[in-house]
């Protein structure tokens, strides 16, 4: 279960990174109370799978997952470049989150 938390709250990470572009500086009111509403909900999503999963596992995987999570959305919504090196370390990155929940154990 701690796993699944985690990862709703690595996708309310791409949610508020992505929303920070829509908030203009947190000058428009409904992009920023739903970006801040994502931030806090992220940030108790992970401490509440942190009870369960090694903090640096729980922390590295939820970093991950934001931000390959914000490159893809960046590329597909704000058209930010994207080259063969930026695909693979990309992939590097989507390697490192799998590899990571998959030592972290049985019993989790």
């Amino acid at each position: 279960m701690a796993w699944i938390i985690l990862l709703i709250a690595g996708l309310l990470e791409v949610c508020w990174a992505v929303g920070l572009k829509y908030t203009e500086g947190f000058t428009r009111l409904v992009p920023s109370v739903l970006t801040g509403v994502a931030i806090v909900a992220s940030m108790f999503l992970l401490s509440t799978a942190a009870k369960t999963l090694p903090i640096g596992t729980a922390y590295a995987v939820w970093v991950g997952i934001g931000a390959l999570g914000a490159a893809v959305l960046g590329v597909v919504l704000f058209h930010e470049p994207i080259s063969p090196l930026r695909i693979l370390f990309l992939s590097m990155l989507l390697v490192a989150i799998i590899g990571l929940k998959a030592t972290s154990g049985a019993g989790h």
